[in-house]
């Protein structure tokens, strides 16, 4: 039977004017004017059988007006009339098909008719919008094959689904402000993720607050911070150590090269030159022939930084014999390396880069990157004890100065794995990237460290899709958000936005009939979400389910801490924290 099997006196109205993707409906039956709703579903009637076009109200009005009759009045002045207009803008957003082959109820995001004028216009409610719900939610998908975020807010009976493969593979964000919902929605997207047999994702956890999401299938991982460098903590007990050997040339520069120094170009050439000597050595020393006929300074190879920087000192001290003999003089670089040797002794000194600078022996050997890798980027069923699809990647400890350069080197990382993988043998990955206007900020200084790192966000959004990567961007600040990435992302999942500046972000994303769609984005309730995209049927107000279990927010309730009558002295403890640089 039919969907939408309406009797003519069931209608809104009828079409008054039609202009692309937009339909202006007059409508007579005021009672059901009046249980009409702004983004509120109607259908109309297409020209095709067996098909109806669907679409969203996105304006009511109501005019009188004064229309002039032909005939005279009794005093010699025109009859008029008072005439009542009442219309409906509607945007269209695809067609419905009673069936196509041997589905029935179809629906599809295209328009391949309009409707004609006075084609008689509907509203969807009740049971007919339940099973429109349901029609839109399971046509196509199996049980695996389900992405569920929550149910429709326009139906609570219809549970709200999307395209997963759409949504990773075409890029998606995930928007709001503080206290939106944002992190309980990633924290719904992330278990669903866990739940697949051989899932594989990637969270870069900012503030440690994902740190609560358990389960099979999740794995945490944390970045070594000062207090383990006195330890022996390993990959297998989830600390990672990021060596200053995995940096390419490009973010050695711009984190020890002053571009403003008048000797920047000499050090940035000696800094290659040394480096690659450096790298020789080990393998040369190592008998891996294969790789030193082949490698470059970028080449992801361990060499010993004492020796670089040894090196660096003989030549910042050298001298030549000079033009007179039993004379001497400066050598080419005397003097011209001491800032940057300066900088680079900082560097090794500060415990807060011993994840870096003060990795392990183990880490600085050879076969040391298969095994960080692996522990990044294997599936589930690979890890071999049902966790690790998930792998949640805690950098509350790296500097916010590096932060940007770290996540990036570990994105470009896998980045670089999948796309020297043969494609039959290539496992997708997916890379969530919380509170991105922190490291995948719109722009930077050209010669400074966030700026390399731009770099490979900006790559892997225009090509992670060829190789396998996807990129969820998760901010509470798309205005802050680069724009190259933020174009590469199809999908978009925006909860409450109060900022306008964000707010024109999202709907400049948007297209442009469902432009008004993001007026809703000031007045959505906590944990509501607007969802547009390749990966959503149906542009949709969904109400986020809760995740089973909840990331810590970190929000402090002000007023309930302040009224309770106990005793504080943690005061002491953070400063030593402080000064330790370690929260251990």
């Amino acid at each position: 039977m039919a969907l939408f099997n309406y009797n003519d006196t069931e209608a809104l109205g009828h079409v008054k004017t039609v202009d692309t993707a937009t339909v202006i409906v007059s409508v007579e039956n005021i009672e059901l004017l009046r249980k009409l709703q702004v983004n509120r579903l109607v259908v109309l009637h297409s020209s095709k059988a067996g098909q109806h076009l669907v679409g969203i109200v996105q304006k009511i009005t109501r005019d009188a007006t004064v229309e002039k009759l032909l005939a005279d009045s009794d005093d010699g002045e025109p009859a008029s009339r008072t005439v009542e207009q009442n219309l409906v803008r509607i945007t269209l957003i695809g067609t419905f098909c009673d069936q196509i082959g041997e589905r029935r109820n179809v629906f599809r995001r295209t328009l391949e008719t309009v409707p004609e004028i006075d084609a008689r216009c509907f509203a969807v409610e009740g049971e007919r919008l339940t099973s429109f719900m349901r029609a839109v939610s399971f046509q196509g998908r199996d049980d695996a094959a389900r992405l569920s975020l929550g149910h429709y807010t326009l139906d609570d009976a219809a549970e709200a689904y999307l395209d997963p493969n759409r949504f990773f593979q075409r890029h998606s964000v995930i928007v709001g402000s503080t206290g939106s919902g944002k992190s309980w929605t990633t924290a719904r997207l992330l278990e669903q993720v866990a739940a697949l047999p051989n899932a594989n994702a990637v969270l870069f956890d900012i503030h440690g607050e994902y740190s609560t999401i358990t389960g099979d299938g999740i794995r945490h991982l944390r970045i070594a911070g000062p207090g383990d460098l006195s330890m022996t903590n390993t990959l297998e007990q989830g600390v990672l150590f990021i060596p200053y050997w995995l940096l390419g040339y490009d973010d050695m520069t711009t984190m020890l090269v002053d571009r403003s120094d008048n000797n920047a170009p000499n050090q940035a050439m000696v800094l290659s030159r040394t480096v690659v000597d450096a790298k020789r050595s080990f393998l040369e020393a190592g008998g891996y022939q294969d790789v030193l006929d082949n490698f470059t300074v970028d080449s992801p190879v361990p060499y010993d930084i004492q020796t670089v920087l040894r090196e660096l000192r003989t030549l910042d001290e050298k001298m030549v014999p000079g033009a007179k003999a039993g004379t001497e003089k400066q050598g080419e670089f005397h003097g011209k390396l001491s800032r940057f040797i300066a900088r680079l002794e900082n560097k090794l000194d500060d415990r807060r880069l011993g994840f870096m600078m003060a990795a392990p022996a183990e880490a600085n050997e050879f076969d040391w990157l298969p095994k960080l890798t692996k522990t990044l980027m294997n599936g589930t069923k690979d890890q071999g004890d049902g966790k690790g699809g998930v792998k949640i990647i805690d950098c509350s400890e790296v500097p916010s100065d590096i932060l940007p350069l770290i996540i990036a080197r570990l994105a470009s990382l896998m980045f670089s794995v999948q796309q020297w993988m043969p494609k039959e043998k290539r496992h997708p990955i997916a890379l969530v990237c919380d509170e991105a206007h922190l490291y995948i900020p719109d722009s930077y200084d050209g010669g400074s460290v966030g700026a390399a790192a731009l770099r490979y966000f900006e790559r892997i959004a225009k090509e992670g899709r060829k190789y396998g990567v996807g990129l969820v961007v998760v901010s509470q600040r798309p205005a802050e958000v680069n724009r190259t990435v933020l174009s590469q992302c199809n999908n978009f999942v925006a909860l409450r936005l109060t900022n306008a500046e964000d707010q024109n972000v999202v709907r400049r994303l948007l297209p442009d009939s469902l432009g008004g769609f993001a007026d809703l984005l000031p007045v959505l309730d906590t944990g509501e979400a607007l969802v547009v995209g390749d990966a959503s049927l149906l542009p949709s107000r969904i109400r986020i389910s809760k995740p089973n279990t909840h990331p810590n927010s970190g929000t402090v309730d002000f007023w309930d801490e302040w009224a309770k009558d106990a005793s504080r002295d943690h005061i002491s403890d953070a400063v030593t924290a402080w000064r330790k640089q370690s929260m251990s």
